[in-house]
């Protein structure tokens, strides 16, 4: 059984009883992809409590727009690879050149 955070502080912070469940299991699914954790200590130790903690303490929200944040996160894996890349090009001609 679940005491806290309760189902009325979490209604409180989103709008719908729909929309805390899909953001709570799409939280939850990022944690055990590994993701990091908004807060410093968890009380509980399953993703999906986690992920209920992090919404009743606001740290994770219901992205108003989700096709933006598909995008902006598209772009940030594009610039995390491409900087992947950089680093993988320098260290090749640090090695070519020291030889």
């Amino acid at each position: 059984m679940m005491l806290k955070p309760s189902i009325d502080s979490l209604l409180n912070r989103v709008n719908s009883k729909y929309s805390l469940v899909i953001l709570a299991s799409k939280r939850a699914h990022e944690l055990d992809a590994g993701a990091q954790g908004t807060l410093d200590h968890f009380d509980s130790v399953k993703s999906v409590g986690k992920a209920l903690e992090e919404i009743d303490a606001l740290t994770v929200i219901n992205d108003p727009n989700p096709e933006l944040k598909r995008q902006r996160q598209k772009m940030e894996e594009e610039q995390r690879k491409a900087q992947k890349e950089a680093e993988q090009r320098e260290l090749e001609e640090k090695v070519a050149t020291d030889k």
